[in-house]
C-alpha cells in the first residue's frame, strides 16, 4: 500500500509540474493536465485521511470560503434566466471544485516548492518567446489564419510586426491574463533563486518577462507591474524606514502609473475605451440586481438587453462581459455575494503563514488590481492561475514545516 501511494504521489507531483509549466500556454493544455493531476490526487487517497488541524493549515480558510462562494454560484442557477450562460460559467469555475479539497486535505510530502516555482518561471519565459514567434509565423503565412476556424478575426490593417503583435495578442491569449501570469512569475523569481550567485539570472528573467508585459498593449498590466514592484520594495525595507519612506515610494509609483497611462498609445477616453460605456450601462439600474443578483453568467445577457432597450446598435458577441470582477459579482450574486467574495479574497493574505505571507500579499494585490478591469475568474486560465497561486502559498508553509521537522529529527 505504501509503495502504491509513493508511485501515485510521484505521478501526481509530475502532473502538477506539468500544470504550472503549461499555465502560460493555450488553456486547453492546462485543462487536461489539471484534470489528470486531480485524478491522481484522488487515487493517492489523502482525502480519506483527517484534514490537517487549523494551526497547521490556516490556508484552509480561503479554500473553504471560495468553496462556499462556488456553491453559491451553483445555486444561483435556480433564479438565472439564461441557463446556458449559467452552465458555461460553471464549466469555467470547475477548477474551484478541483482545488478546494486539495487545499483542505493538503499535498503530499514530495512537493518541492522551489522546484515547482522554477518550472513555472521557465514556462513563462518559454511562453514570452512562443507567442511573438507564433504571431510572426501567422504574419507571413495568412493562409494558416484563414484555415483555422477557432482563431478570432485578425486585423490586417497594418503588416508592421509591432502593430500586428499588439492588436492580435489577445486573439490567441488574453493580454491581461498572460501578463498576470508573468507578473506572478516575477514575484516568485527572487524566492526560488536565492543568493548572490543567481543575481544575474534573476535580472535576466525579470527583464524578459517585464519586456513581454510592456509590449503587450495592456495598460492595466503595466500599472499592476509598477504597483506590485513598489509594494515588493516597500516590504523589503527595514522596519523603521517602511513607514517613513514607504508612503513616498508608493506615491512615486502612482505618479509613474499616471505617466504610463498618459503616454500609452491607447489613451483613456470613451471613443477607444468601450469598458467605460459598459460600466455606465451596467450601473444605470442597480435595483435590477442589487439585492438578489441575476445569477451566475447573466451579466452578459443583462448588458446586451440594456443596450437593446436604449436602441443602441449592438453585436452581442462583441460585448462579452462587464470587464470588472467586482461589478460582475454584484450583478450576479447581489451585494451579499460581492461582500462575501471580497472577504474570501482578503482571507488569503490574512491566513497565510509567515513563510508565504509576502507571496500572498503580492499575489492578492496582483489579482485585486486586475479585477478592476477584467473578470479574472470568468476565464479558465484566470481560475487556473488563482488555483496555482494559492497552492504555491500553501506549499511555502508546507515546505517550511517539513524542513523544521527534518531539523528537529536530526537534532
Amino acid at each position: 500500500m505504501n509503495r502504491y501511494r509513493e508511485i501515485i504521489g510521484r505521478i501526481n507531483y509530475a502532473l502538477f509540474l506539468a500544470v504550472v509549466a503549461l499555465l502560460p500556454f493555450p488553456q486547453i493544455c492546462v485543462r487536461y493536465a489539471c484534470v489528470a493531476w486531480f485524478v491522481t490526487w484522488v487515487l493517492e487517497g489523502r482525502w480519506l485521511q483527517k484534514p490537517a488541524s487549523w494551526r497547521e493549515n490556516k490556508m484552509m480558510l480561503p479554500f473553504v470560503l471560495f468553496g462556499i462562494w462556488y456553491i453559491w454560484q451553483l445555486v444561483s442557477g435556480i433564479w438565472a434566466d439564461n441557463h446556458a450562460a449559467w452552465s458555461m460559467q460553471m464549466e469555467r469555475y470547475i477548477t474551484f471544485g478541483v482545488m478546494i479539497p486539495v487545499g483542505i486535505w493538503g499535498l503530499n510530502s514530495m512537493y518541492d516548492w522551489r522546484k515547482a516555482g522554477k518550472v513555472f518561471v521557465i514556462g513563462c519565459i518559454c511562453a514570452a518567446l512562443f507567442y511573438p514567434a507564433l504571431l510572426t509565423l501567422l504574419l507571413f503565412h495568412r493562409e494558416i489564419i484563414d484555415s483555422l476556424n477557432w482563431i478570432a478575426p485578425w486585423d490586417y490593417s497594418s503588416f508592421e510586426w509591432w502593430h500586428f503583435y499588439q492588436i492580435n495578442l489577445s486573439h490567441i491569449k488574453f493580454r491581461l491574463i498572460l501578463c498576470s501570469i508573468d507578473i506572478f512569475a516575477i514575484i516568485l523569481i527572487p524566492q526560488v533563486w536565492e543568493g548572490k550567485k543567481y543575481r544575474r539570472l534573476r535580472i535576466f528573467l525579470i527583464a524578459v518577462l517585464t519586456l513581454s508585459i510592456l509590449i503587450s498593449g495592456s495598460r492595466q498590466s503595466i500599472v499592476t507591474l509598477i504597483i506590485v514592484c513598489a509594494l515588493s520594495f516597500i516590504m523589503n525595507m527595514p522596519e523603521p524606514l517602511r513607514l517613513k519612506q514607504g508612503g513616498l515610494f508608493l506615491l512615486g509609483a502612482m505618479i509613474l502609473c499616471g505617466i504610463a497611462i498618459a503616454i500609452h498609445p491607447r489613451t483613456l477616453n470613451t471613443i477607444n475605451e468601450p469598458r467605460l460605456e459598459l460600466w455606465e450601462i451596467a450601473t444605470e439600474h442597480p435595483s435590477d440586481y442589487f439585492w438578489s443578483g441575476l445569477g451566475a453568467g447573466q451579466n452578459h445577457t443583462y448588458i446586451v438587453r440594456r443596450f437593446i432597450d436604449e436602441n443602441k446598435q449592438v453585436d452581442p458577441s462583441a460585448i462579452g462581459h462587464c470587464h470588472n470582477q467586482y461589478l460582475q459579482e454584484l450583478m450576479e450574486l447581489g451585494i451579499g455575494g460581492l461582500l462575501f467574495f471580497i472577504i474570501a479574497w482578503l482571507s488569503i493574505p490574512l491566513c497565510a503563514q509567515h513563510e508565504g505571507r509576502r507571496t500572498a500579499i503580492l499575489f492578492s494585490t496582483l489579482y485585486g488590481l486586475n479585477m478592476c478591469t477584467d473578470r479574472m475568474f470568468g476565464i479558465y486560465c484566470g481560475v487556473a492561475l488563482w488555483s496555482v497561486g494559492l497552492l504555491f502559498i500553501l506549499l511555502q508553509s508546507h515546505t517550511h514545516r517539513q524542513q523544521q521537522a527534518a531539523g528537529s529529527t536530526e537534532a
